[in-house]
């Protein structure tokens, strides 16, 4: 639980304070007065960095550097950006220790929901894939030097497919590198859309007062239950194409998550509502495998997430957030302190 928190030269805020209530937070205020900001410093402290923004940019206009600091119930933890050129310097103090980086252990859980995430369902796979490599980052040690090292080898081998002339030889290596690291993620990938498959319709219909069914499944070109044999494979049949497009055509960085509202896609057949509603059950799902994972409960974030539902829907999505501390963003705090009553804590901003 998150108890206070100070912001210095970050962002909108020169030096401010806040103190929160161990349960629901309401952060309310004009369009463009802080608020996104505030829920935004409280995932730099906890995770480490922005959904948003590159950590030079968290720095207030002209100011050399910006200060975090926030009080938990496992103390007090730090993070400071100092401006370096173009680029900016980040540390971090944890308990009184200083540390250059945060691995999972020293991370905070913590999930968010932002308007923007809305295009999880209709943009391009890039999207859903990240949103899946997202938990497992949360919950799996590793994964994301997992990620970095796929990332790395693919480059290679795009650069190689890059040049005038390729060696077979070498291009045999990085074949088998991209193939051994991409049946981890996929193996990690199909585990967790096994998890929320369990569970994503029994919440979507308790949220939306449907019987609508949801389900959602891994969509790849390769074999999902030898993925890396496979891949290795189509790596060594299409080696032609590959060179003549400058980059590799299989692989997990070309895999899609599919989501379906009574089996049709969602993201031509779910309304604006519909499509909030998936996003809250996935947000929800995320919350549950977090906790279970991290044995510790995530902090919510929520940014104008009331805005577009109704009653209903608001009320179902009330009774999910009593057990977790949780941040809403709103312009009208009469909307969300109708659900929640005498159990939450306003918080002017502006």
């Amino acid at each position: 639980m998150i108890s206070d928190l100070r912001l210095q030269s970050y962002r909108s805020y020169g030096d401010a304070t806040f103190e929160f209530g161990k349960g629901v937070n309401i952060i309310v205020g004009a369009n463009a007065s802080g608020k996104t900001n505030l829920l935004e410093a409280i995932l730099v402290l906890c995770r480490g960095s922005s959904y948003r923004a590159k950590d030079i940019d968290l720095i207030s206009f002209n100011a050399p550097w910006t200060r975090l600091d926030m009080t938990t119930q496992d103390g007090k933890r730090t993070v400071t950006l100092e401006r370096k050129d173009t680029n900016s310097e980040k540390k971090y103090v944890i308990q009184s220790v200083p540390l250059k980086r945060l691995v999972l252990s020293k991370t905070i859980p913590v999930v968010v929901f932002e308007p923007d995430h809305l295009r999880l369902l209709s943009g391009g796979p890039e999207r859903r894939r990240e949103y899946i490599d997202g938990i497992l980052e949360q919950t799996i040690t590793g994964y994301a030097t997992l990620r970095r090292e796929y990332k790395r080898t693919l480059a290679q081998r795009n650069r190689l497919l890059k040049s005038m002339y390729i060696n077979t030889d070498e291009m045999f290596v990085w074949n088998v590198r991209l193939s051994e690291l991409a049946g981890k993620i996929v193996l990690y990938r199909t585990i967790l859309i096994d998890k929320l498959q369990e569970e994503i319709s029994d919440i979507y219909q308790s949220l939306s007062q449907t019987n609508n069914e949801i389900t959602i499944n891994y969509l790849s070109s390769c074999n999902l239950s030898n993925y890396s044999t496979d891949l290795m494979k189509h790596l060594e049949q299409n080696i032609d194409e590959d060179k003549q497009r400058g980059f590799t055509s299989y692989g997990p960085h070309r895999d899609d998550i599919v989501i379906k509202i009574d089996s049709h896609p969602a993201a031509v057949s779910a309304s604006r509502g519909e499509s909030r509603t998936i996003l809250l059950t996935l947000k929800i799902l995320e919350l549950k495998i977090i906790e279970k994972s991290r044995n510790k409960k995530p902090i919510f974030l929520l940014d104008d997430v009331f805005s577009e539902l109704d009653g209903s829907r608001r009320k179902a999505l009330t009774n999910y957030l009593q057990d977790y501390q949780t941040f809403i963003t709103t312009t009208d705090a009469d909307i969300v302190v109708h659900h929640f009553m005498d159990k939450c804590r306003i918080i002017p901003i502006g």
